[in-house]
């Protein structure tokens, strides 16, 4: 009797807790959704629904890998009209130095793609000169040392070397774009 006149004394029964536990469940749910259809966006959640597809997702088929390095911006959400050099994957040596000042040399791993107008200046025989950008940004990639690459800043000097680079081989103002998709340093 006494633990009877504690829950009512407190105001919490038994059925009380549940309703809590089953709004707490209810919130936890809908944030969940929520923070799915702000991370994947709409078209993303419907699409990951097995019922929720759309005709057009279906019919579009898998854009990943086509095995060609040039595809129109305009299919993946660039802007229409410029198109997309893929460069295959780079592996060169930087070289570090340590806590006691001696040298090392580390490998990084980059995948590079260009950003281009093919009706630009240069852009009608950029993807022809694939193999010279590539070089070119090899030449550079190698003089690197790890330093060079630290922080945010370090990453936008790298963008912005590689563009002058592939401007430099275009003959043109063509290449409007470096994208980074994967830089390792190990």
């Amino acid at each position: 009797m006494a633990a009877g006149q504690a829950e009512m004394a407190s105001g919490t029964t038994g059925r009380g807790r549940a309703g809590v536990v089953l709004l707490a469940g209810a919130l936890s749910c809908a944030a969940l959704a929520g923070g799915l259809v702000f991370g994947a966006g709409y078209d993303g959640v419907k699409a990951a629904l097995p019922f929720g597809g759309s005709d057009e997702t279906e019919a579009a088929g898998d854009h990943g890998s086509t095995g060609e390095g040039l595809s129109e911006a305009g299919e993946h959400g660039g802007v229409p009209g410029q198109a997309l050099l893929q460069l295959e994957e780079m592996v060169v040596n930087v070289t570090s130095v340590g806590a006691s000042g001696r040298l090392s040399s580390r490998f990084m791993k980059v995948n590079i793609a260009v950003v281009y107008d093919p009706e630009g200046e240069g852009g009608d025989k950029f993807e022809e000169r694939h193999l010279f950008v590539r070089d070119a940004f090899q030449d550079y990639l190698r003089q690197l040392n790890e330093s060079d690459l630290d922080g945010s800043i370090g990453l936008q000097r790298l963008k912005a070397e590689l563009l002058r680079r592939a401007r430099a081989v275009a003959g043109g103002d063509a290449p409007s774009d470096i994208l980074i998709a994967d830089l390792v340093i190990q």
